[in-house]
């Protein structure tokens, strides 16, 4: 197994750890019993079908159409290589998510990740299992190591999966920062550059009257600083007091995992917020 791979797998148990001792991680507040089967099934999904997939398909696509250019950019210098992870990588990836959150038939292809009630690692990788199929990211991504910066994509690989792991757990690692004056500046300067708890939580909020709710934006995934480049984000260094999705009926395990192959829930259609939330049925 890679180094890169084995750092990931790390840095996930570890906040899955102290969310075992802090919030219980297997037992989260409104959890219903169709969240960990989709947790599960989207996570080992994407992790062993659809990026290696990906991967191998760009591969030989490449060797067929592009031979000549496998590993043209190997010998890229690491200000390079980090540049173009940045832009084709990580803000791809941006624009990616905020399209899901502007158009009804992307965001029935995200809604899985925010069906949740709770924050927790074990929202990472929990959505459609076409929407990482569609994702131009991980395509990218493939194309870039395909490139020859296969070397680079794996120590990016793990700080990216650290902030966006840390920014998802409910072990606010920032609440104590903030509280120190001293650091201030310091947390400023952080939060306007990498997803944070707060930042992160703020777009998972439910309630868009909730102050510290912006589920219209905080898009980043590894840099925050694509919302304030394209101002979408907002910043209060607080917590929503609830998460998960309003005016929408619940979908079903099989509309989480493989809408459209699945039957449509006329409710499902995104709408701004206004009416009432939906009621959340016990065996959703």
């Amino acid at each position: 197994m890679p180094v890169a791979t084995q750092a990931v797998i790390a840095i996930y148990l570890g906040f899955g750890l102290l969310e075992l001792l802090s919030s219980n991680l297997f037992a989260k507040p409104e959890q219903c019993r169709n969240d960990g089967i989709v947790e599960v099934v989207s996570t080992a999904m994407l992790l062993m079908v659809t990026q290696p997939a990906i991967i191998t398909l760009v591969d030989i696509l490449g060797a067929r159409f592009l031979p000549g250019y496998r590993g043209a950019l190997a010998g890229l210098n690491f200000f390079a290589a980090l540049a173009l992870f940045l832009v084709f990588e990580d803000m791809m990836q941006y624009w990616w998510h905020r399209a899901s959150h502007s158009f009804a038939w992307l965001y029935n292809l995200h809604r899985a990740h925010h069906n949740a009630r709770y924050m927790s690692v074990r929202l990472v990788y929990r959505n459609n299992v076409i929407y990482y199929a569609m994702m131009p990211s991980l395509w990218f991504a493939a194309a870039l190591i395909y490139l020859g910066l296969g070397w680079f994509y794996a120590g990016y690989l793990v700080v990216k999966m650290l902030v966006i792991i840390g920014a998802h757990s409910d072990v606010k690692w920032d609440a104590p920062l903030y509280r120190i004056p001293a650091l201030s500046p310091l947390m400023w300067l952080v939060e306007r550059t990498i997803s944070t708890p707060s930042t992160h939580h703020a777009h998972h909020g439910r309630h868009l009257d909730d102050p510290a709710v912006h589920y219209k934006g905080n898009y980043g995934n590894l840099l925050f600083f694509w919302d304030v480049l394209f101002g979408t984000a907002q910043i209060t260094r607080s917590y929503p007091a609830s998460y998960g999705v309003e005016n929408l009926a619940d979908a079903t395990l099989g509309q989480q995992l493989l809408w459209p192959l699945f039957a449509e829930n006329t409710d499902l259609h995104y709408s701004p917020a206004g009416s009432a939330p939906a009621a959340r049925p016990a065996t959703a």
